[in-house]
Order: C-alpha cells, then sequence, then structure tokens
C-alpha cells in the first residue's frame, strides 16, 4: 500500500515468517526493528527475548 509505514507488529510479523523459514539472523533484526518501534520497554525486552542474536553473523551463515 503506497504511504503506508511498517509497525511493530509487521516488522514483527516479517521477524516470525524469517524465523520460521530458517533465517535467524533476518528474523533478530527485524525483532530489533520492532523492538526499537515499540514504547513500552518490557515489551521490547520481551520482543527481542523471543528472538535471539544467532551466535554467527557470517553471511553463509545467514
Amino acid at each position: 500500500m503506497p504511504g503506508h509505514m511498517p509497525d511493530s507488529f509487521d516488522y514483527l510479523d516479517a521477524a516470525h515468517e524469517m524465523a520460521n523459514t530458517g533465517r535467524p539472523t533476518l528474523a533478530r533484526l527485524l525483532a530489533e526493528e520492532a523492538a526499537t518501534l515499540t514504547d513500552d520497554p518490557e515489551e521490547a525486552a520481551r520482543i527481542l527475548r523471543r528472538f535471539p542474536a544467532p551466535a554467527s553473523l557470517r553471511l553463509k551463515d545467514c
């Protein structure tokens, strides 16, 4: 939709999709963006706990 700015729910939805398709690094990056857009610090921390940072950020592991 033109002019639509993604919100935290859009990023979380995409993070779940990436996690479900074996892309943990992308899932984490999307979760970090969702957490950034969340006003509640406790909710932001909960989001990040659900998508732990992968052990490796090498491109071949993404």
